[in-house]
């Protein structure tokens, strides 16, 4: 089967035709309302209200203590034609790239699939587990546990108001045995209707306790060289911290599942997690760090082992428009 075509069914799995949530119960299937986080995210026109031709510039940013930080661009090249819109989505560059369709008529961005299908395919990659399994822990999250809160946003230098949405889908895992390292991973969606594409900002971070409170997400020009219109943490990183480097590297002393110094707090800033493309087995020494992580079941904690921290950021930085 094709890569489109393998993107095309993940898409129908998590887009809004599909979100019409399906608990799973040993009498059957029963299906539930569409809850407040879902219609945010997925019944929401995120593009129309779009002035275009035009791209929507991402940033993102991983921080891990078990694998090279990284920090790359996704795009969203966005036209009109006959009444519709035609989105166009290059996630991550070279080697990392995750192809996705392009979609006709569409409404939601899509940049929110492209980052849960890259979640997804590195949570495969480093516990072992089922693409479905995860799949399906994300949507029950968001169907019946996520927590959705005001959010002011700091964008080009206006603050407006959003939404923040956060699951923690894998706390209350039947499975947690198996994924043990990843229990509290939070994923945090905040959006907002004074941005452009609606989501400004999607992050996951295995660092997180859960128990963030609504703030204002920020982002600021990057310093030192950095090509314009890229994205810095709200809570910058030391200076002369090596871009690229594993920015949350374990060190001597530091206390298990704390972050690195540096490292943006889900939901007020830039934050960013483990992020290779899938079918990848990742940069050199992941295949040892992931090793570190089970030891008997995949993503199970090593006796003794630092707890990893990963984290991942996409946050939106300009829109660009053609010259005409």
């Amino acid at each position: 089967m094709t890569t489109k075509l393998l993107a095309a069914r993940a898409a129908r799995c998590l887009c809004a035709a599909g979100i019409a949530m399906l608990a799973a119960s040993p009498g059957g299937v029963m299906a539930q309302p569409i809850s407040p986080a879902e219609v945010l995210l997925f019944e929401t026109d995120h593009l129309p209200r779009m002035q275009a031709p035009a791209t929507l510039v991402y940033e993102f940013r991983k921080l891990s203590n078990v694998e090279p930080a990284f920090t790359d661009s996704v795009q969203l090249d966005v036209s009109r034609a006959k009444g519709q819109v035609h989105a166009a989505l290059r996630f991550l560059t070279g080697a990392r790239m995750h192809t996705l369709p392009d979609v006709d008529d569409a409404h939601g961005n899509p940049v929110l699939l492209g980052f849960l299908e890259h979640d997804i395919a590195e949570m495969r990659r480093l516990t072992g587990g089922s693409v479905t399994y995860f799949r399906k822990r994300i949507r029950m999250a968001l169907a019946n546990a996520a927590k959705v809160s005001p959010q002011r946003i700091t964008y080009q230098g206006k603050t407006v108001e959003g939404k923040a949405v956060r699951i923690q889908p894998y706390l209350d895992d039947p499975m947690r045995a198996r994924f043990e390292n990843y229990v509290r991973k939070t994923y945090t969606f905040v959006l907002s209707d004074e941005v452009p594409g609606g989501i400004y900002q999607i992050s996951t971070s295995l660092a997180s306790t859960g128990a963030e409170r609504p703030g204002t997400v920020v982002a600021r020009a990057a310093a030192g060289g950095a090509p314009p219109g890229t994205a810095q943490p709200a809570t910058a990183a030391p200076q002369g911290a090596a871009a690229g480097t594993a920015a949350a590297a374990a060190a001597p002393g530091a206390k298990p599942g704390t972050a690195a110094s540096g490292q943006a707090k889900p939901g007020a800033g830039v934050t960013a997690p483990a992020g290779t493309a899938p079918g990848r087995t990742g940069p050199p020494g992941a295949a040892a760090a992931t090793a570190q992580a089970r030891p008997g079941a995949p993503g199970a904690a090593a006796p003794g082992a630092a707890t990893p921290v990963i984290d991942e950021t996409l946050t939106l930085v300009k829109v660009v428009s053609p010259q005409r």
